[in-house]
């Protein structure tokens, strides 16, 4: 029975490890056919065609674009935990919160969920805050995070929704069961039904045993800038590439993307294929443009990790929580 349930445990492992890779695999042969068939319309391999490609970006521009945007959603988000984290575990600074969220950027080039691990270890080490509370705060912000994704998603959907992939008609509905099942799930954890049920007085869901609904709505509400910036920011940036792009078409397929960039799989495939299914006549500039501005940023915020690095080392192992 034992090995049963172990090998059991190793084929679901196996699985989850798969399935991105499996992911990332279909969307890039979809990018590689419309790649090769732009570059069949010109009259060229693909290399001569994306080389052409390459050469028309105004690159400078391009960075004195992307810097501070990456740099605005550092302050964002280092809000965001910090908001958290006094809200449900210890009154911290924000300052001393900055240098371990920077730091957990380099991890989250493997893994998003490893770089908030990281985050739980710090708390835990730095301000002694119980390992299971901390991490119960992270999950707190990875919930939101969804609600977040799908808030935005929602209104690119109705902003766009008729030049969207059919597939995309699906949101509205996954954002009204959504909003059920938080009205639901909010109701449990304050104890208004399941009475006798200990899975909520487990330490990991302490946040949302403490949290009311104002507060995860004002989370919600404190990453929008970041949104906006990234709508100003990402239809800029398309210029530089010439995708011609306005800010209401950005405001529809934005978010979209990024609930797309959302599913698991390397270098944020999905969402850079998005961009290649959304502007046809254009996959060359939009599949450059897609892969450089989601990875840019996830490369750019690990060095400015590195920036905060030894001080959070430093943090971490050489001083005692207080």
């Amino acid at each position: 029975m034992n090995e049963s349930r172990s090998s059991a445990r190793r084929r679901a492992a196996l699985w989850q490890k798969l399935a991105p890779w499996l992911i990332t695999a279909v969307c890039f042969y979809l990018w590689w056919r419309r790649i090769e068939g732009a570059a069949a319309r010109e009259h060229l391999d693909v290399l001569s065609y994306m080389r052409g490609v390459v050469a028309a970006v105004r690159w400078l521009p391009w960075l004195a674009l992307m810097i501070p945007y990456s740099l605005l959603y550092l302050v964002i988000d280092t809000v965001v935990l910090w908001r958290v984290i006094t809200w449900f575990n210890a009154p911290v600074r924000l300052r001393d919160v900055l240098p371990v969220r920077a730091s957990s950027y380099i991890l989250s080039i493997v893994n998003e969920q490893v770089g908030k691990g990281a985050i739980a270890l710090y708390m835990n080490k730095r301000h002694g805050i119980p390992g299971w509370e901390i991490g119960s705060s992270m999950l707190f912000i990875m919930f939101c995070e969804f609600y977040y994704l799908i808030s935005w998603a929602t209104l690119g959907w109705f902003v766009a929704g008729d030049e969207l992939p059919k597939v995309f008609a699906a949101i509205p509905w996954v954002a009204g069961a959504s909003l059920i099942f938080f009205f639901a799930f909010t109701e449990y954890f304050h104890g208004r039904f399941g009475a006798g049920s200990k899975l909520r007085e487990r330490a990991i869901f302490r946040a949302f045993r403490l949290a009311k609904r104002w507060q995860y709505l004002a989370l919600v509400a404190l990453r929008a800038p970041a949104m906006l910036f990234a709508i100003v920011v990402y239809t800029a940036a398309a210029h530089l590439f010439e995708i011609p792009v306005d800010l209401r078409q950005m405001l529809g397929y934005l978010p979209v993307i990024f609930f797309g960039a959302a599913v698991p799989g390397p270098m944020r495939a999905v969402a850079i294929t998005l961009w290649v299914v959304l502007f046809p006549g254009y996959e060359g500039q939009v599949s450059i443009f897609g892969f450089l501005q989601h990875n840019f940023f996830v490369f750019f915020n690990a060095a400015i990790g590195l920036v905060f690095l030894r001080r959070a080392y430093r943090e971490l192992f050489d001083l005692a929580p207080y």
